[in-house]
């Protein structure tokens, strides 16, 4: 008996933390691998093959070739922790690099974030809404996941030391922490907003048959996109880019496996991604300077 390349890569998209846009961005990226190799034991499928399989995607722009190498990555990560496999046969595999003659080019820009003034603008415009408020405070201060979020109940959350616990990826729990801005707004949602007929800490209520249930990722998803529909300072900034802040903001007040820890990443490599100035950040050190110096 065997497991299938294919039966691992639908254990694979039937986690529960994952969004149904990444879902389906993985779907795409992964079909063309498993019409080629899906009913293929995933134990004998080879280093070679794998790479041979990625050099084979040159007609791929050169970030969409990093994006499948990262997905296919995942995935043998992923079939590594269920004991599917006992290695990850293309861990450490080189990325391609870009190719000029096509006009590609490599760039460090790897992680969105917000800046000070487009926080600003969100926090200003989700005023007008306490539960997104709430929810918005709670991603950024916190780290979390949106996915993480949406699956606690009240009872997991300790209001007076302002932390929680949540289930993140490779179902390992971690605390999060949260400042006194998010418990606030916390507090203001749970007293005008949450309904209590309903376990979980951020709820929903069917508009028709006033049914209450958990508040879903589609329902967040669409609040989020009117939320910042019309602000042209947001255009393009995703729910995740709050994590991808929170990160940001704390390399270098904190050491690197402090961070890991808050972030619950599994791989030391992913966290020290924040490490990388980023030509935008390196840009607005740069006219904060001359600011500073044309005052003087």
């Amino acid at each position: 008996m065997y497991t299938s390349l294919a039966a691992v890569a639908t254990e694979f998209l039937s986690r529960p933390d994952l969004a149904p846009s990444t879902i389906r961005s993985y779907e795409s990226t992964l079909m063309p691998l498993l019409q080629e190799y899906g009913r293929s034991p995933i134990e004998i499928l080879t280093r070679q093959t794998l790479q041979e399989y990625l050099n084979g995607l040159n007609q791929l722009a050169y970030t969409t070739h990093q994006r499948h190498q990262s997905i296919i990555q995942a995935l043998f990560n992923f079939a590594v922790e269920q004991g599917h496999i006992k290695a990850n046969p293309i861990a450490r595999l080189k990325r391609r690099k870009p190719d000029r003659e096509k006009g590609e080019y490599g760039t460090d820009e790897v992680i969105r974030y917000l800046t000070p003034e487009q926080l600003s603008v969100l926090y200003r415009i989700a005023a007008s809404d306490v539960r997104m408020q709430a929810l918005v405070r709670l991603l950024h201060r916190t780290g979390a996941r949106i996915a993480e979020i949406l699956a606690l109940d009240l009872k997991d959350m300790n209001l007076s030391q302002r932390k929680f616990q949540v289930i993140g990826k490779g179902n390992k729990r971690r605390w999060c922490f949260y400042s006194e801005d998010a418990a606030q707004a916390l507090d203001a949602y749970l007293k005008y907003d949450r309904h209590a007929r309903c376990s979980a800490l951020f709820t929903a209520q069917q508009p028709f048959t006033l049914k209450v249930s958990r508040l879903s990722y589609r329902t967040v998803h669409q609040c989020w996109t009117e939320l910042i529909a019309g602000s042209p300072e947001l255009e393009g900034i995703r729910i995740h880019d709050l994590r991808h802040t929170f990160a940001t903001e704390r390399v270098g007040l904190m050491g690197i496996e402090e961070l890991r820890a808050l972030m619950g990443h599994q791989n030391i490599q992913t966290t020290l991604r924040y490490q990388k100035v980023t030509s935008q950040r390196a840009e607005m050190v740069a006219q904060n300077a001359f600011n500073l110096l044309n005052k003087e």
